[in-house]
């Protein structure tokens, strides 16, 4: 009974994994640093549905299953994607200690609970941290990055994971971890790469300094990053889970942030994901406060007016 049990959990996180989806990333937080409630997430959610030109975004990836301001309550886009009908690749942060991911986990577990299928028939997989291996590279250290955490903790943390959502309706959900590209070739996050069922690829040519990294070679560079995540995927699905062009911002190197070169990136990259990958754009509109001086949202904070054609 284990034995055919096992299987069908795998034939299950199989099939989520299949089914392709496009949406974009949303944080806890609104661009003046204030708390996103239920509201804030419904409207965004319906904006990315029916952007002017776009083929259609119906999926939210999320960086945390905890509510803005709360300890573990669940996020309020988990009512707001069930009101919108939009799916959800869950997120639980994984850079802030053993109390925080058991916090994480907690509220989706409550989250399950609390709205039933309406919400976990949504979700269509669990993602155990967000480039929280590049953070303790000596990359993201040499870049300070903020604080990560190691591959071994990650490996730890989609464990405990596995065991407190055995026998509820998430176990049959396909868990990932998100990290960059430069962090996934590291060789001590193999392990991280054999304990997951897919693995989430973020990577933004337009940072990538160390080589010639203009719009002309936007593409070249995405899909070079890609395949170097995939050789480390063992055949394991790979996510683009975060990737886009600024629209304003400093030059790095070669690349200028400008909304004609976020358009061709969208057109030459984002069109090629979109209806054949699993594919989160960053981002809808801004609201990382942390990056005052770029922007990558396709919409303003409060418009729902593209700033570019989102044709493909």
């Amino acid at each position: 009974m284990q034995f055919s049990r096992h299987f069908l959990t795998l034939a299950l996180a199989t099939t989520a994994i299949a089914q392709v989806r496009q949406g974009f990333n949303y944080g806890s937080t609104n661009s003046d640093g204030s708390c996103r409630g239920y509201e804030d997430f419904k409207s965004l959610f319906n904006r990315a549905k029916n952007l002017a030109g776009a083929p259609g975004f119906a999926s939210a990836r999320l960086y945390t299953s905890i509510q803005c301001g709360t300890v573990n309550d669940p996020i309020s886009a988990y009512q707001a994607a069930i009101d919108t009908d939009t799916s959800i690749l869950v997120g639980l942060w994984a850079s802030a200690g053993r109390g925080v991911i058991e916090n994480e986990i907690n509220s989706l577990k409550r989250a399950a609970e609390q709205y039933g299928t309406a919400f976990t028939d949504r979700v269509i997989g669990i993602s155990v941290g967000s480039e929280d291996l590049y953070r303790s590279s000596d990359q993201g250290k040499a870049a300070n990055a903020g604080v990560g955490a190691t591959g071994e903790e990650i490996v730890g943390y989609i464990g405990w994971l596995r065991d407190w959502i055995k026998g509820t309706a998430l176990e049959s959900k396909p868990i990932g971890h998100v990290d960059t590209w430069t962090a996934w070739i590291l060789p001590e996050n193999a392990g991280v790469a054999a304990s997951v069922n897919w693995l989430g690829h973020n990577s933004f040519p337009y940072f990538e300094t160390t080589k010639p990294n203009s719009i002309d070679l936007g593409g070249t560079n995405f899909w070079s990053a890609v395949a170097q995540t995939e050789g480390v995927a063992g055949g394991k699905p790979v996510f683009i889970t975060e990737t886009g062009w600024p629209i304003a911002g400093p030059n790095q190197r070669d690349a200028v942030a400008s909304p004609a070169n976020a358009k061709r990136y969208w057109s030459e990259v984002g069109c090629a994901l979109f209806g054949k990958r699993n594919s989160w754009w960053y981002t809808l509109t801004d609201a990382n406060i942390a990056q005052t001086d770029i922007s990558f949202g396709v919409t303003q904070p409060g418009s729902v007016t593209p700033l570019f054609d989102l044709g493909c």
